[in-house]
């Protein structure tokens, strides 16, 4: 069996990753250089998959000539903010990349039936996360429709399988998860910032610094800020 893995560098999807070894997948790991403001995470994406021991293609598509985005635009990334802020919080941060799940999944979804591979597994979660709409399990469901009927596959009646193991999870959770499968989380990136050490205070540090602690485990990442 083989599954096309998304690697992005991060916590999540190296988990998301070892969980499709775990299942007996061959993984080809795909990462997007997509114009984002620092290429920590793409570096940290090579040394995930080489411990994932998989194919690793990086594939360029540039977000940045759009903008609309704090990753990708001079636009301020927000920070300070409490878990509790940013779990309650209502509204879409400007960390939204526009339709990015939607691009990055279209392209895999190429790569996945070029190769034959059965599935596509992501490690977009919709719980502890920055309320991106994209990462909804009603938007998977969708896409899992558009698969079926926009290829080949889907046509002759073997669809291409969107695995989302880590959806109903929260960062606590993932983070066990992955601490069973033995991730390397010292070769993944979290931080909006592309400094020497991650900030640990934008949201995503925030959330990944609250899930260490309630796992009860040690982030062997460096911070500026705890």
């Amino acid at each position: 069996m083989k599954a096309v893995c998304l690697i992005s560098g991060g916590l999540d999807s190296a988990v998301a990753g070892a969980i499709a070894r775990s299942q007996g997948y061959e993984v080809h790991a795909l990462t997007f250089d997509y114009g984002q403001r620092h290429s920590i995470e793409v570096e940290c994406a090579r040394k995930i998959t080489k411990w994932l021991d998989s194919e690793h293609k990086i594939f360029n598509i540039d977000m940045g000539q759009f903008g609309g985005s704090a990753l990708t635009d001079e636009i301020e990334i927000p920070e300070g903010k409490s878990i509790d802020e940013i779990r309650n919080s209502n509204e879409i941060p400007p960390t939204y990349v526009p339709a990015r799940n939607t691009i990055f999944l279209s392209i895999a979804l190429a790569y996945a039936e070029v190769i034959s591979a059965q599935a596509i597994f992501i490690g977009a979660h919709a719980v502890d996360y920055s309320g991106y709409p994209d990462c909804r399990p009603e938007y998977f469901e969708e896409f899992r429709k558009l698969a079926g009927l926009a290829t080949k596959r889907g046509a002759e009646g073997s669809s291409i399988g969107i695995e989302t193991p880590l959806l109903e999870l929260g960062k606590t959770e993932i983070i066990r998860k992955g601490s069973g499968l033995e991730v390397p989380f010292q070769h993944t990136w979290s931080c909006y910032k592309g400094e020497d050490k991650a900030c640990g205070v934008c949201d995503s540090c925030v959330i990944r610094l609250n899930g260490f602690k309630e796992a009860g485990l040690e982030d062997p990442i460096e911070y500026e800020s705890q």
